[in-house]
């Protein structure tokens, strides 16, 4: 493997350069500035480079991006001065592999070239396997092993078992989750669809490498709060702060996450009135509860997630803008599950391997059909929507591979359901269609009949069907 070293410390890069030189056999060039870096990368291609955040001229963030307007598949791993966050992450969201604390850690550093390394080489085996594809049933299943065993990165989550990561995009996720880790005084925001694992990435964020942990993970579901809840819910309430309030008061949710994390889940829909009390506690680290007068200091880990893009809503006056550039410091993007469709398969055999375990099937292998079926559906609920198809087919089959038919259900197009309100209820009773009913419709029908029966006060709504009113918006954009 060839690597450039870029830093315009001559000892630092010459040291770095004869470590890596001896103790791994990689062919070394180096570089004391951005421009010359260029220029090298020009006439060598190096697999990696590795390049100081700062120097002189063309900066290190700079010279990367410019590599990989060139060639996107080259690493670059950036090395910047102690504490310089901003940059880090700015790195990270770049496109970096890596950022290194200097002086840097010269085992980190190997092991981070060791782990490109085997990337690099797991990938090109798995280019020449799919060149070589073969049709027969007996060369497909060999495939499927292959492609499994070389694609999988298999990382456990506390609490959640095994999760496989299967592209690039992933791996960077999990790598910005390992790298926020570290860093508990930044805020961080988990950005995707319904279905794509946030609440996973937020637990792989909070503990990190580590195999368990006693550490607090409080997790809260924004929408699921009554506007006039949120506080008492989150800061606690002194005795006496209300009728009804316990003897010795209560603690909320950031206090039960004292020397942990609170995971505060569809952010989107936490109340615009309470949005600068929240703003509040992440700038000053500490909060007063409900009715009290004592101040209660935090070492709480924030992460927020939200499945609504929080800039429009910031543009449309739903969402404060300070609030928004605090929690955006720490961002982490689940791009949709069908924008990794070459995920869908590997994730596919995971979750059949896992169910056949789990419910004594004969299953090991999903046939050519299926595949085509699964790669050319949408996916609209991420990978969610593909655990439970393939679960599903555990369930109601027991073959050896998951065949063409056993996936029909996801392109029928003959399920009638009715569009106007009043046909599926009716007083006293429900009429169900002759093949299958999705509780999303029935769930639509009951929120149309309440619109229409409170003539579209959502106020009123809300409190008829016992939710909040921010709840109810997030029914009605979904429905």
């Amino acid at each position: 493997m060839k690597v450039l070293i870029v830093d315009d410390d001559k000892l630092s890069r010459d040291s770095i350069a004869q470590f890596i030189q001896e103790q791994m056999s990689y062919d070394i060039e180096t570089a004391a500035s951005g421009e010359e870096a260029l220029e090298k990368y020009k006439a060598g291609s190096p697999d990696v480079v590795v390049t100081d955040m700062k120097m002189p001229g063309k900066n290190g963030i700079t010279l990367m991006k410019e590599i990989k307007a060139m060639n996107t598949e080259v690493e670059v791993i950036i090395m910047t001065g102690f504490g310089d966050m901003e940059s880090s992450i700015e790195a990270l969201r770049a496109g970096a592999a890596d950022y290194l604390l200097k002086p840097v850690n010269i085992e980190e550093l190997a092991m981070t070239l060791e782990r490109i390394e085997k990337y690099n080489r797991l990938k090109s085996e798995n280019i020449k396997l799919r060149d070589t594809v073969r049709t027969t049933d007996e060369q497909l299943k060999e495939e499927d092993a292959k492609l499994f065993s070389l694609q999988s990165t298999l990382r456990q989550v506390t609490k959640t078992g095994g999760v496989g990561i299967f592209s690039s995009a992933m791996q960077n996720v999990v790598d910005l989750s390992e790298k926020y880790h570290r860093e508990r005084d930044v805020p961080v925001i988990i950005q995707g669809e319904t279905g794509t694992g946030k609440e996973i990435v937020a637990r792989m964020l909070h503990h990190g490498t580590e195999e368990s942990s006693d550490r607090p993970f409080v997790p809260v579901n924004c929408a699921a709060i009554a506007p006039q809840l949120f506080e008492s819910e989150l800061f606690g309430y002194a005795e006496g702060a209300f009728t009804g309030a316990r003897k010795n008061g209560a603690a909320g949710k950031l206090e039960l996450a004292q020397g942990g994390t609170i995971f505060m889940d569809e952010i989107s829909e936490m109340p615009k009135e309470f949005q600068p009390k929240l703003l509040r506690a992440l700038q000053e680290r500490e909060i007063y509860r409900v009715g009290g007068s004592k101040t209660i200091k935090l070492d709480v880990r924030f992460v927020f997630a939200t499945n609504r893009d929080l800039k429009e809503m910031v543009d449309n006056n739903e969402f404060r803008n300070d609030l928004y550039f605090r929690l955006n410091l720490g961002q982490i993007k689940i791009p949709p599950l069908s924008e990794r469709k070459d995920e869908i398969i590997p994730l596919a055999q995971m979750f059949l391997e896992k169910y056949a375990i789990k419910r004594k099937k004969a299953f090991k292998f999903i046939d050519e059909d299926a595949r085509k079926v699964l790669l050319e559906y949408d996916w609209p609920g991420n990978v969610r929507e593909l655990q439970n198809t393939i679960e599903r087919i555990v369930l109601l089959y027991n073959e050896e591979s998951v065949k063409g038919h056993h996936l029909n259900y996801l392109t029928r197009q003959d399920m009638e359901i009715p569009d106007q309100p009043g046909d599926l209820l009716e007083l006293g009773k429900v009429k169900l269609p002759e093949n299958h009913l999705p509780i999303e419709y029935l769930e639509k029908e009951i929120v149309s009949k309440a619109l229409e029966k409170f003539e579209g006060n959502k106020t009123k709504v809300a409190e008829y069907l016992g939710i909040s009113r921010s709840a109810l918006r997030s029914r009605l954009r979904k429905l």
